[in-house]
């Protein structure tokens, strides 16, 4: 099992480059940027961690620049977005990005994704909150074709255009991993529809035990087709403890990754520390 860290960088956080490289040096795998073009002062559906919003999800900076910083200082660390609101981006700009930062990062991205919870923001952006499922395939989909073919077209309900070339194309053939966000069942079924990974989270409510659902998500993927072990999990945050890291790893979970405060380096590097000796011991 793979480890990964992820934090919302914001202007009083960690700088994306700086955490990289102290992840690079400790052994982590990977570095993860989420997402939110803004936050709306109304709020038609509720935050699935309960409460008040935190304030980072106001304040946290673009994924594809953040991780651009993150790109030049590191020579193996993964970067990922998790997750990309596809639903709320141009399909053909944001395939161009996708490709760019493969191309920079000498194919290390991973382009996680997902379709978000946030009404008013996404309806700000002008999507309808109900078919945003299916707004977001059909873009995966149109960036699929433009990554692998060198006259795309696309044709879809919402997304739709005729045949244009785009370069550049990505490094990692036939494209970075898609790796798709969401609970099980919802989450489940997108990831083995067009996903090359799914990433569950933990320590919610409302997310239950992987356990509990991870035989009927590998009998799901069977009944549609796909090797199980072609869709691994990358479940996000994770907690502190080594006995469920170890029942994770035991349980075939591929990556783990830790949900970082967007705190600075005085109060980051100390988690990293302590976070790289249960990384020895969950080895």
């Amino acid at each position: 099992m793979q480890f990964g860290a992820g934090m919302f960088f914001t202007d009083y956080s960690m700088a994306p480059a700086a955490l990289a490289t102290a992840l690079e040096a400790r052994g982590f795998e990977s570095i993860w940027a989420p997402e939110h073009s803004h936050i709306p002062l109304s709020r038609k559906s509720p935050w699935g961690g309960g409460g008040e919003l935190p304030k980072h999800y106001y304040d946290v900076m673009d994924p594809f620049v953040t991780l651009t910083a993150a790109a030049m200082v590191t020579k193996r660390l993964r970067l990922g977005t998790g997750v990309c609101l596809v639903q709320q981006r141009d399909p053909i700009q944001t395939a161009k990005l996708v490709a760019s930062l493969d191309q920079i990062s000498q194919g290390r991205f991973l382009f996680g994704v997902g379709i978000g919870w946030n009404q008013d923001e996404m309806e700000n952006h002008g999507v309808v909150f109900e078919s945003r499922a299916k707004l977001a395939r059909e873009k995966i989909e149109a960036m699929k074709a433009i990554w692998t073919q060198p006259k795309a077209e696309y044709h879809g309900e919402f997304v739709n255009f005729d045949p244009m070339m785009a370069w550049p194309k990505p490094v990692q053939k036939p494209y970075p991993p898609v790796i798709v966000g969401g609970a099980f069942p919802h989450g489940a079924r997108r990831a083995i529809r067009y996903g090359d990974g799914w990433i569950p989270l933990t320590g919610r409510a409302t997310s239950g035990d992987i356990a509990e659902y991870l035989p009927r998500f590998r009998q799901m993927a069977t009944e549609a087709g796909r090797d199980p072990a072609t869709i691994p999990l990358s479940l996000f945050a994770v907690p502190e403890e080594v006995d469920t890291l170890k029942r994770y790893r035991d349980l075939g979970i591929s990556r783990a990754v830790v949900s970082l405060p967007s705190e600075d380096a005085g109060q980051t590097l100390p988690v990293l520390d302590r976070w790289a000796e249960i990384m020895r011991q969950v080895a």
